[in-house]
């Protein structure tokens, strides 16, 4: 037995049992989220929340790619280009609905198999029960479009062990399942194989279950895996990313003669010299932030600046419009960014501001 709670088109969302599912339904796309999507997610947890037969949520991604490749990056470049209003709206109701994920009076599980990556992130890394599977390949790779990462992702890589969120957030490096859980992205590790039966039995938990018998149940199913390759160079890691300045993280870099080393600067060169400046300031700010909406109000801070910059537009074009990989960044050395350039992502923008229901 199935009841719809929208009408079904990229979003799916019914009941199933006692569960809330919502499908992310846009395979052809790995399931890149729109603004409608996130309006159809809000309206479906409203239904959720007030529905006594419903004990838990549960987030999947349709098709066999991914949960979700990020959000509809296409259709924001767009209007960059034109200096249109989407990035405001877009980001502005995005962030507010990962805020309400993470305080969701209901168990929210999110099923991270296969790409998850920007807005998938921000849908699923903040629900109090998180399943990654062998199939995982998470990350932020926004500084490769010019931009940071966002969606709170400043608050989950600021809360990453040592600097692995630093190294995540910088490179855009791709965590499997157990390091996504070092990272603190994640929660378990479930074999692919045996999501069906873990979805099954969510449907059919009772009714009022609380989240620590969520998570005993998740458990059952789970390899008890929490650490993967990138844990292993931990001490690595810390050791390069611990400066507050980018110019010191590539010195320590290029001191070091090993091949990680020289890799791990190669993948740096190829970002945007400001998004990285930018990232590393909000990563280090987000550290002794209170509470994941402070951080979100200082990225749409940052966001909106991103959606006026020549950076972001020229980053999506080499990456998703051309395709020709070859971004020719402003400016295009890290040296070259200056106090004056990053000071406008970091300004309060008055009545625009993100503010939290």
């Amino acid at each position: 037995m199935t009841d719809a709670i929208v009408a079904e088109g990229d979003l799916i969302a019914r009941k199933e049992g006692s569960a809330g599912i919502l499908r992310l339904n846009r395979p052809k796309a790995i399931n890149a989220v729109t603004l409608e999507m996130f309006h159809d997610i809000d309206k479906a947890l409203d239904a959720f929340e007030a529905d006594p037969a419903v004990a838990v949520i549960l987030l999947e991604g349709a098709g066999e790619r991914g949960l979700c490749a990020g959000g509809d990056i296409r259709a924001l470049w767009e209007s960059s280009k034109v200096k249109g209003d989407l990035g405001k709206v877009l980001w502005r109701d995005e962030y507010i609905l990962n805020a309400r994920i993470k305080k969701f009076p209901k168990p929210y599980v999110a099923f991270m198999d296969g790409i998850v990556m920007g807005g998938g992130v921000g849908l699923s890394a903040h629900s109090s029960h998180r399943v990654v599977t062998d199939k995982t390949k998470l990350a932020m790779p926004e500084v490769g479009l010019g931009f940071f990462p966002d969606v709170g992702g400043t608050w989950l890589l600021s809360h990453s062990p040592g600097e692995i969120g630093t190294y995540f957030g910088l490179t855009g490096q791709i965590m499997n399942g157990p390091d996504a859980i070092h990272a603190g992205f994640a929660d378990a590790v479930v074999p692919s194989a045996k999501l069906p039966a873990l979805r099954e039995a969510l449907t059919k938990v009772r009714d009022g279950i609380t989240s620590a018998e969520v998570k005993a149940l998740i458990a059952g199913f789970a390899t008890g895996e929490t650490a993967g390759p990138v844990a292993a160079t931990q001490d690595e890691i810390d050791r390069w990313f611990a400066h507050d300045r980018m110019e010191a993280i590539i010195a320590a870099l290029q001191r070091d003669g090993s091949d990680l080393a020289q890799a791990t600067l190669k993948t740096l060169n190829e970002k945007s010299p400001r998004g990285m400046v930018v990232t590393l300031r909000l990563l280090r700010l987000a550290r002794t932030a209170r509470s994941l909406e402070e951080c979100l109000v200082r990225e749409y801070r940052a966001a909106l600046e991103v959606f006026a910059s020549d950076d972001f537009r020229e980053g999506v074009r080499a990456a998703v419009i051309d395709k020709d990989r070859n971004p020719k960044w402003s400016p295009p050395r890290i040296e070259d960014v200056t106090p004056e350039m990053v000071a406008p992502y970091f300004a309060e923008i008055g009545a625009d501001e993100l503010k939290f229901p």
